[in-house]
């Protein structure tokens, strides 16, 4: 493609990514860009200057002429890229009321001023170094979209006002669930990983071979009336369910049932981006952690899928699902299908969790310099998920996408797909 034509396109999608991500902030008053509800959760001011010192950092600050709007941003807004420099604590992001919310905006401002100039004037050799890196910082910014609204729900349940972020989309009443089916696969070696054309994190490659023995995955996944039952059943007083640091997690916490459900006059009800709701018995539970995941199979006589099973199981483009552009920021039970040959509901509502491990394809390399730091240095203690979530853009999620987090995470919107041995 012709470099005018290139730059243009991507100057395009710079501005339709950076422009989205404030309207996502739109629904939000001044004073709730600053909280921080805990640790993990990041205030949505620090997202919206973050996505932008990504910008700054690996691309702007390269220019010798390029001045920056102010230079302690370097440090305030660095996530974890050592080779950078120091960087603020991300436990005290809640503590900066200043820069303040206005400035943040005239931060964002300032960086997408000199982002499109830089592409306006960019030589054709310049083009083939920028281009790769402009695409990782947009895809960084669908990331921290995501995160946005998975943060802002979490400081918003913390109030005991419940704030309501937006007002339900569409009707109330959920689909009827059909039973799960068994989707079998034989035996055999696969291809797995991403080795096509366009956009991929350094994580899903290369490309390789697995060996996988022969498996059912479940056609749906698990909804919250199937995991009332679990809960029912006792399920988080039983310690031959739970892994050793799960059962150690969920008795030091008070841990009886996902995060934000709430029993209220013997009725369950769960906090969402829409306010508290009463709990949707067909919607696919959400904000499980992978303890609870894992508990759940087994209580099932089941098992998670490994991220190679899910990967074989999914199918190919194009990617239907319920997604942020949806703006229904909730899962959905999924439409009564005929055909019970194919797993469905693999793209879209919940994170799925899943029983691998975060760990490097065999020839996994990171790139070169700080972006190496992106992915790579997180494979300890983390497990990966796959298929994205009701509030992941349907243009960041792939089959070969590899998602991660700790296994007592529950702030993600992640859920429950089953599978078992053939």
């Amino acid at each position: 493609m012709h470099t005018k034509t290139t730059l243009d396109l991507l100057t395009k999608r710079y501005w339709e990514v950076r422009i989205f991500t404030e309207t996502l902030c739109q629904p939000l008053a001044t004073e709730d860009y600053v909280v921080q509800s805990m640790p993990d959760v990041s205030p949505t001011k620090w997202h919206l200057a973050h996505t932008s010192w990504f910008f700054e950092t690996f691309l702007l600050s390269k220019d010798p002429e390029y001045k920056p709007l102010n230079p302690a941003y370097s440090y305030l807004f660095n996530s974890y890229y050592l080779q950078i420099g120091k960087r603020h604590y991300r436990s005290k992001r809640g503590l900066l009321s200043r820069p303040t919310v206005k400035d943040i905006y005239a931060y964002r401002k300032h960086v997408d001023k000199h982002i499109t100039e830089l592409l306006e004037r960019a030589s054709e050799e310049k083009t083939k170094e920028i281009i790769p890196i402009v695409e990782i910082g947009l895809q960084h910014e669908q990331q921290h979209q995501e995160l946005i609204l998975t943060d802002i729900k979490h400081v918003f349940s913390a109030n005991p006002l419940r704030p309501v972020y937006t007002e339900p989309k569409g009707s109330a009443k959920s689909n009827a669930v059909s039973k799960i089916e068994w989707i079998p696969f034989k035996e055999g070696v696969y291809w797995i990983g991403h080795g096509e054309d366009g956009f991929a994190f350094d994580n899903e490659q290369p490309r390789h071979r697995v060996f996988l023995n022969s498996f059912q995955i479940a056609s749906r996944l698990i909804t919250n009336r199937e995991y009332m039952e679990f809960i029912e059943d006792g399920g988080y007083r039983k310690p031959e369910l739970w892994l050793s640091d799960g059962w150690v997690t969920v008795q030091n916490n008070g841990i009886d049932s996902p995060l934000y459900w709430e029993k209220i006059d013997g009725r369950w009800w769960y906090f969402t981006l829409s306010g508290m709701q009463e709990l949707d018995h067909n919607e696919p539970v959400c904000h499980v952690s992978y303890y609870e995941a894992d508990a759940y199979a087994r209580w099932l006589g089941a098992r998670l899928p490994s991220e190679q099973e899910w990967e074989i199981a999914a199918p190919n483009p194009p990617i239907q699902g319920n997604f942020l552009e949806n703006g229904n920021y909730q899962p959905r039970s999924p439409e009564m299908e005929n055909d019970k040959d194919k797993p469905r509901q693999m793209f879209g509502d919940v994170w799925e969790w899943t029983q691998s491990s975060y760990s490097p394809y065999p020839g996994f390399k990171t790139l070169s310099g700080a972006l190496g730091e992106y992915n790579g240095k997180f494979m300890c203690n983390q497990m990966v998920l796959r298929g994205g979530s009701c509030v992941t853009s349907k243009s960041h999620i792939r089959k070969t996408y590899r998602n991660f987090f700790p296994p007592d995470a529950r702030w993600q919107f992640s859920g429950i797909r089953i599978a078992k041995d053939a």
